[in-house]
């Protein structure tokens, strides 16, 4: 197949364009930072999004068999917004309409259709565009992603537990089920591949209270960090904080929500039929995990 990836430099992207490539595919990039390093060289072009010019949008998909779109904001920063991130995303499900692209793969967030916060709301807008698109598509929904070396809420994790005496999180049992990029990026180059339209969750194979992954990490690492329940306000205070001095924004208050509203869940079973064991995963990467802090900021937004 020929397959146009958003973001193939990114984190979650790269991983897909990794597993295209090793299968034989033909990939190209739109992204949002053409100017920077290709790990692929030129075996995957970079082009612009160009979402304000939709005509030379769909020139760089025409040809393509698939999209795999991995566009989104974590949060608004910079003049750059939910809306705005909806209103690009749509451009470019109608560009590649107009281009003749065969199938489309979008990558959503689990429980998008369950929460009013604006993150998920963003997320199952542009979920109800592209079912009545008319594009054939799949719909996938990760929990959260980890792995790899350049996830952002693991690493950060650790990150805080190697530094500080502290670690704080929301009060309650809320929960989370980590899938690790692998997983995703193996579900993904497979739906790209379907002929039906999907909605499917990327699921991990464990779940934890969220408490009790933090613990896992930290006696993992062999740390003595004291794992503490805080009121949600001290909880991004405590981000705000450790923000100041990375220069990032480490937690929003509409992530503490959602974590503490437990969608970070989604029940279904693991997404592969062997999947990456978190537990196991930690182990493995015990030495590593945490030692250099994941900006959010330099990786999207300098």
């Amino acid at each position: 197949m020929r397959v146009t990836v958003t973001g193939a430099t990114g984190y979650t992207g790269r991983h897909i364009t990794t597993l295209l490539l090793g299968a034989g595919h033909q990939v190209q990039s739109i992204t949002g930072h053409p100017d920077r390093p290709n790990p692929f060289g030129a075996q995957v072009p970079l082009h612009s999004f160009n979402f304000d010019n939709p005509d030379q949008l769909a020139a760089v998909l025409a040809g393509s068999d698939a999209l795999i779109n991995t566009y989104w904001v974590r949060f608004p920063h910079g003049g750059r917004t939910y809306d705005q991130a909806v209103d690009n995303t749509l451009t470019l499900f109608d560009a590649a309409r107009r281009a003749g692209v065969g199938r489309v793969v979008h990558i959503s967030i689990a429980q998008a259709d369950r929460s009013p916060l604006p993150y998920f709301q963003g997320k199952a807008a542009l979920e109800a565009s592209l079912r009545a698109s008319g594009l054939s598509h799949a719909i996938i929904r990760p929990t959260v992603i980890y792995g790899g070396g350049r996830d952002v809420l693991l690493s950060n994790v650790a990150w805080c537990l190697r530094r500080f005496p502290v670690f704080v999180l929301p009060p309650g049992g809320c929960s989370i089920q980590p899938v690790h990029v692998d997983d995703l990026a193996e579900l993904a180059v497979a739906e790209a591949a379907n002929t039906q339209n999907t909605l499917v969750d990327a699921a991990g194979h464990e779940t934890y209270r969220f408490r009790d992954l933090v613990t896992l990490i930290r006696d993992t690492l062999g740390l003595r960090c004291l794992v503490l329940p805080a009121p949600r306000p001290l909880v991004y205070a405590a981000g705000r904080i450790i923000g100041l001095f990375v220069k990032d924004v480490v937690l929003t208050r509409d992530e503490i929500e959602g974590l503490s509203a437990g969608l970070c869940v989604s029940g279904d079973p693991p997404v592969t039929t062997t999947p990456t064991k978190l537990s196991e995963w930690l182990t493995d990467h015990k030495d590593t995990l945490g030692r250099v802090y994941a900006s959010e900021l330099q990786r999207h937004y300098r």
